[in-house]
């Protein structure tokens, strides 16, 4: 069985409370001092996002089989988009 971490909120839970503060902001019926609140907590969760993000990628590996039926395994390559 998978353990699973009690530090703080996983991060689907993190994608969706922002996805609920940018809700927030886009309606517009908040204060001044809530939005800024609002706004403050958004961008911290932005950043453990993207933390989060970064983390995940560093342990992704790419298993390898080489002609000689040898595994091995690289770090992830990253594709570049083209646009």
């Amino acid at each position: 069985m998978a353990k699973t971490r009690k530090k703080g909120k996983k991060f689907e839970e993190k994608l969706v409370e922002l996805e609920r503060i940018v809700a927030s902001l886009e309606e517009g019926d908040s204060t001044l001092e809530e939005s800024l609140d609002l706004f403050q907590r958004g961008t911290e969760y932005l950043k453990e996002l993207a933390d989060m993000l970064d983390a995940a990628e560093k342990q992704v590996e790419v298993l390898i089989k080489d002609n000689s039926g040898n595994v091995s395994s690289e770090p992830l390559k990253k594709e570049v988009s083209k646009e």
